[in-house]
């Protein structure tokens, strides 16, 4: 644990922050792609249900929202219905769109996509369907965004910048914020495009280009990191920028300062779900810190740290400082298995994110105090019903309770690490009740597991998981495999 980035975290604040840069809205729709069209031989999905999320650089300012931000959004949105939409959605959010001019001469920018089942489980994405006209803003809705800004920016702490190319952050745009935000003392970074022309970032405080962008920027290919440093350094000084910063996905972010420093922040492996997003919690976080008054080097590695749990989430997900504080205060930032681990708030957020994706919850709890064979196929069996298992292990206590003052052989934390270590399982969640109803009520699986040795009237939280549509499978009995036969058998050894 790092005990200057838990205090880093611990002091944040709640700064102002300036988003400028391309609103759009993501929207999913779900369902399951059953067989092929009779009209023409195109896959046929039965849409099932709709889902609306902000995007680009309103995606940012969610991300920051959630951090505990004060955030105001700058850019532009159509005249139209999805206009409307992400507005309000904003305004749900407490993020100030006063910046936010509606451009009558172009629809919202919006990223429609098709999401289907097969076989009713495996989730892909079939298409993506684009709204967007990337044509430049006008010099009329610039100089209507600028006036806000203006306006607005002594109570700014910093301003980002995230451009998508859908024609917001045109040079003479930024130009005015860098130079008006400069004159203020208000650092400036910038998320860049893909691209081999930046000058119009040109006196930002920072840019954090990926290993692809800035490669392309400055004609490079980016595989060691002697070429991530000349990069970097060369960015640095055609820029006029106080810092350079260079993410490189699982190999973190790489800092060339003005001052001279350049130092390389790698980060720790991570179970990659999804790294949609990523780039966006890495500016959020870098932003949030940087305003908050620490050096680019906390910020950075408080930044790895949030973009490594959100490659861990399905999709476009939130950072809780919550969670980065969990992260960090792991013993030595451990292996990925112990995230697994975690309060049950924790998990049901957790739990939302994948069944956004369509994904189907299986649930199945237990003391596993002894973990064997007959536990490992069954939560094999448990975890093939579904795309993730989610399994409740009895407290120490709670197996007091059920199994006798001399059980549990093995201390609950040694119990879950255990469980968290196998690949079958994805989320361990403690209770200390005598039965897991609590879980099940709040969890809501799609599947509900327990051995073949019960009955379906007997399972615990079975009526209910059905009552709205769920289902209760019976695990197969292993039989030669008994927890308590192998402690007397160890025991009388």
């Amino acid at each position: 644990m790092s005990k200057e980035l838990v205090d880093l975290v611990h002091n944040l604040g709640s700064p102002r922050v300036l988003v400028v840069g391309d609103a759009m809205l993501d929207r999913y729709v779900w369902g399951d792609a059953e067989r092929i069209s009779q009209e023409a031989p195109v896959i046929l999905l039965r849409a099932e249900r709709r889902e609306e999320r902000l995007g680009g650089a309103s995606s940012v300012a969610t991300m920051l929202r959630a951090l505990g931000a004060k955030v105001m959004l700058a850019g532009i949105v159509g005249n139209d219905h999805d206009g409307g939409r992400i507005r309000q959605m904003l305004t749900d959010l407490c993020i100030d769109h006063e910046a936010v001019v509606t451009d009558i001469d172009r629809p919202s920018t919006v990223k429609e996509r098709y999401v289907g089942r097969a076989q009713h489980r495996h989730p892909q994405q079939m298409i993506r369907v684009d709204y967007e006209d990337r044509k430049s803003i006008s010099d009329a809705i610039r100089q209507q965004i600028m006036v806000v800004i203006q306006s607005q920016l002594k109570k700014i702490d910093i301003v980002l910048i995230s451009d998508y190319d859908k024609g917001v952050c045109t040079p003479g745009l930024l130009s005015e914020i860098i130079s008006a935000a400069r004159s203020k003392g208000i650092k400036v970074v910038a998320d860049p495009i893909r691209g081999h022309d930046y000058r119009k970032y040109h006196g930002c405080s920072a840019i954090t280009p990926n290993r692809l962008e800035a490669g392309l920027a400055t004609g490079r290919t980016l595989n060691d990191m002697n070429a991530v440093w000349e990069s970097a350094n060369s960015l640095q000084e055609k820029l006029d920028l106080e810092a350079a910063i260079i993410t490189l996905d699982k190999d973190g972010m790489a800092l060339k300062h003005r001052d001279g420093r350049a130092k390389h922040f790698p980060t720790r492996p991570r179970h990659v779900y999804d790294i949609t997003g990523a780039g966006d919690m890495v500016m959020s976080v870098l932003g949030l810190a940087l305003a908050a008054g620490a050096d680019y080097e906390q910020a950075i590695q408080l930044a790895n740290i949030a973009g490594g749990l959100e490659v861990e989430k399905i999709g476009v997900a939130t950072v809780t400082r919550e969670e980065m504080l969990r992260d960090l205060m792991q013993p030595n930032h451990a292996a990925a298995s112990p995230t697994k681990v975690m309060p049950l708030e924790s998990a049901i957020q957790e739990i939302d994110y994948r069944r956004r994706l369509g994904q189907r919850v299986v649930f199945t709890n237990g003391c596993f105090d002894v973990l064997h064979a007959g536990h490992v196929q069954y939560l094999q069996e448990a975890r093939a019903q579904g795309d993730l298992l989610v399994v409740g292990l009895n407290s120490d206590a709670s197996v007091r309770a059920l199994k006798g003052k001399t059980r549990p052989v093995q201390a609950m934390t040694d119990r879950s690490m255990i469980l968290a270590s196998l690949q079958a399982v994805d989320f361990v969640v403690i209770f200390d009740e005598l039965t897991p109803m609590h879980l099940i009520e709040r969890i809501r699986p799609d599947v509900l597991v327990k051995g073949a040795d019960y009955s379906k009237e007997d399972v615990v939280g079975g009526a209910y998981v059905e009552s709205y549509g769920g289902r209760v499978h019976l695990a197969t009995l292993h039989h030669g495999h008994s927890t308590t036969n192998l402690i007397d058998r160890m025991r009388a050894a």
